[in-house]
């Protein structure tokens, strides 16, 4: 798309045009959307045409008209910043963009709109009671997966190219694995958060999602960099700008791969499994490998994710607790009351986990795992049959996702087609902290080599 309006082939104002005309054809029936902003993209499109008109040089924009939507947690000038709820829609309208979303948009991008989730980032399957249920575009009838449930399906219903998300305990790989799509899913710290509404902030990441490797690269490259201003990021490492478009050709060879074990095999069913077996045979992955401590690690998760969320939100479960939607409500109440002791001991133990995990790296630089323990499940499914374990299915689909994001290492979620009979199932391409280059090479060999895709769900 860049490329076709630098070339004047199209213009800017076409693809805005183009994207919100399937929004528009779509929406209602998938429901990834909560807002437009039509009039700010057309506006904004129209000032990159103008450009191009006039003869100006835009090859430092990478993303060049190429239209874009954010999850609803991010800020947008002029609207309220509701992160899935009802509550927010009281606070004032956010005064600035989101910081991704000025960087996205200088590097040419057009901002479209906001997308659906789960109330306050707290859920896997974005079955909102506020803004109603986000739906697969694959099959109307299931979930799209949480929390960034419309940032998943807007990409796979074909309304915008690229989307952002928000991960804590797998918010962008879950949406990415059901709806089939790629996902980022950075280091911890690695992108500044300033202009997003926070879930957990000693485990939020945001991302982005796209229908192939190289755009992944395209929108993570522009968002790279340190953050300057008094209210910066305290979580963002301020780390200068590593890009990575440019290796994506360098390949796997040399790489040393291995598939996860233990943990990540018992809680998956057999679709999960034969999509990591696909990538792992196409990469010439052989070695099996178990994480330590990850059962502990993923339980220090849910402990911390619990408490932190509780003391968020605790002023309004005091006073509007009747206006959060049911399945989040019961979690925060539940996270308030968690004693201070179990908090501090889950921290003491995630630490612990990192710095064995870390020792697994000095072994491999690639690791594979399936991002979710099944393909996406039918609107309103409660439960979850694992052997013969029968499990909450909505705080399941974080099983194989939340040990990973607990120690802050950057995954890329990749889509399988052929594990299932009719649905796409992910998984998860794992590397050591701020090596994402290594996650999106490996994206891009198994994209080559037809091993994973993308392609846009066959809606009328």
């Amino acid at each position: 798309m860049a490329a076709a309006v630098r070339a004047r082939q199209v213009g800017a104002v076409a693809l805005a045009e183009a994207s919100l005309a399937r929004i528009a054809a779509t929406d209602g029936r998938v429901n990834a959307f909560t807002d437009l902003v039509r009039g700010r993209a057309l506006a904004r499109a129209a000032e990159l045409d103008a450009r191009v008109a006039a003869g100006a040089d835009l090859s430092a924009l990478p993303l060049l008209g190429v239209p874009f939507a954010v999850k609803n947690l991010f800020d947008i000038a002029g609207l309220c910043t509701l992160a899935g709820s009802k509550i927010e829609r009281d606070s004032a309208p956010a005064s600035a963009d989101g910081v991704l979303v000025q960087r996205l948009e200088a590097a040419g991008a057009v901002l479209v709109g906001a997308l659906n989730m789960d109330e306050y980032a707290y859920g896997f399957t974005t079955e909102n009671s506020h803004e109603g249920p986000c739906r697969n575009p694959h099959d109307l009838d299931c979930v799209a997966g949480g929390s960034s449930g419309g940032s998943g399906a807007a990409v796979a219903a074909g309304q915008v190219p690229i989307t952002l998300g928000s991960d804590t305990n797998g918010s962008i790989r879950v949406p990415a694995s059901l709806c089939g799509v790629f996902g980022l899913k950075p280091t911890f710290g690695r992108l500044p958060r300033s202009g997003s509404y926070p879930f957990i902030s000693s485990l939020d990441h945001l991302g982005p999602f796209a229908r192939s490797a190289r755009d992944l690269a395209l929108s993570y490259d522009a968002m790279q960099g340190p953050e300057s201003g008094a209210l910066r990021d305290p979580g963002c490492a301020q780390r200068a700008a590593e890009p990575v478009m440019l290796l994506l050709g360098k390949g796997v060879a040399g790489l040393r791969i291995g598939v996860l074990d233990g943990w990540f095999r018992d809680n998956a069913l057999p679709e999960a499994l034969a999509a990591v077996d696909r990538v792992a045979e196409a990469l010439g992955a052989s070695a099996r490998v178990e994480l330590p401590l990850v059962e502990e690690g993923r339980a220090a998760a849910f402990l911390i994710t619990n408490a932190e969320a509780g003391s968020l939100h605790l002023e309004d479960l005091r006073r509007r607790a009747g206006d959060f939607e049911p399945h989040s409500r019961d979690r925060f109440l539940a996270g308030a009351l968690l004693p201070a002791a179990w908090v501090a001991r889950a921290q003491r133990v995630r630490r612990l986990y990192a710095e064995a995990v870390a020792q697994v790296f000095t072994q491999y630089d690639l690791l594979l795992a399936p991002s979710t323990p099944c393909a996406a499940t039918p609107v309103g499914t409660e439960w979850l049959t694992l052997g013969e374990r029968r499990l909450p299915l909505r705080p399941s689909m974080g099983l194989l996702t939340q040990p990973i994001s607990c120690i802050g290492l950057p995954v890329c979620g990749v889509p399988v087609w052929d594990a299932h009979p009719r649905m796409p199932i992910g998984v998860q391409l794992i590397a050591a902290p701020w090596r994402e280059d290594i996650t999106l090479r490996a994206a891009a060999v198994l994209e080559g080599l037809g091993v994973v895709r993308a392609p846009v769900a066959s809606l009328p």
